[in-house]
């Protein structure tokens, strides 16, 4: 495996620590692997920032690793139980590669993941005005990125990634090759009004990337944040700090609103979990559809 595929801060003498880790990056491709090596470098710079060697790490270690995580960092149980996820599997390959007797990683409690998605999607007319400060704004490349990402509910990483040669037709629609998670590729097609937006933002372009930033390279995930939070100051949207990924879950509620079966809209999101589509419909439930409103319905004549 290509050394430079390794986490960069993996650069200490220990020849079977990047052993161990280069033989459990090549079981990833793709994204896949960027997203565990990033997952896994967290946890390396913890454990050499407190002079412990991870692959003398006990239990006790990693407990107190998921600890700072959710008291110092405080990010999300979601994301904890993903990076404690990523840590177990690379203990367990370990094991299997027989770097290590046990891991210590194999009785931690994993914190619990609130059934509901903790992002809420836009409401209709949110989304809608966020639509139009694409349609209208002088960078062509507003328009294409909000309806790659709420029209057909790309990831970040695969709208950001597809280029101008995945445009094609398929059985008489026009389509969009994307390459997903787990190093799938998907055909999805698209939309009148979406071909018309990457259209405008390809112009007369017949290869390289579908989005640039504003110095004409491949836009980022960064460089996308930035342009839908600028959208949405333009739009009045006031709502959570805008990101991608909230466009991609509106893409989810707006099915769901618009009365699309739940399995459709699994499919339509490939997501490989009916219960990840499921999360997203809780959420959406647990607003616009609160008994709270029922019962102030019902008393309306005395309130």
């Amino acid at each position: 495996m290509d050394t430079t595929t390794l986490p960069a801060l993996l650069n200490v003498d220990d020849p079977m620590l990047r052993l161990a880790v280069a033989a459990h990056l090549a079981r990833y491709k793709g994204q896949s692997r960027a997203h565990t090596a990033s997952d896994l470098n967290a946890y390396l710079r913890w454990c050499l920032e407190r002079d412990v060697m991870p692959l003398q790490a006990q239990r006790a270690h990693v407990e107190l690793y998921l600890r700072w995580l959710q008291e110092i960092r405080h990010l999300r149980p979601s994301t904890v139980s993903r990076r404690l996820s990523v840590l177990a599997t690379f203990y367990r390959t370990c094991v299997i590669d027989q770097i290590l007797d046990h891991s210590p990683a194999e009785f931690v409690r994993r914190p619990h993941v609130p059934l509901e998605s903790p992002t809420l999607g836009l409401s209709h007319l949110q989304f809608e005005a966020i639509l139009t400060a694409g349609r209208d704004s002088a960078n062509l490349n507003d328009f294409a990125l909000v309806a790659m990402l709420g029209l057909l509910g790309l990831r970040i990483f695969e709208a950001t990634g597809t280029d101008v040669q995945a445009l094609g037709e398929a059985r008489g629609h026009r389509v969009l090759s994307v390459h997903g998670k787990g190093d799938k590729t998907a055909v999805v097609p698209l939309p009148p009004a979406v071909g018309r937006a990457i259209d405008r933002a390809v112009e007369d372009r017949v290869d390289g990337p579908i989005l640039l930033n504003r110095r004409g390279r491949r836009m980022d995930r960064h460089a996308a944040t930035r342009r839908l939070r600028a959208l949405a100051r333009s739009a009045n949207v006031t709502t959570a700090r805008m990101h991608p990924h909230m466009l991609r879950h509106t893409f989810v509620t707006t099915m769901l609103d618009a009365g699309v079966d739940l399995r459709d809209v699994q499919v339509a999101a490939r997501h490989a979990d009916p219960r990840t589509t499921m999360r997203y419909d809780r959420a959406r439930n647990n607003l616009d559809r609160h008994p709270n409103y029922i019962l102030a319905a019902f008393m309306a004549s005395a309130t």
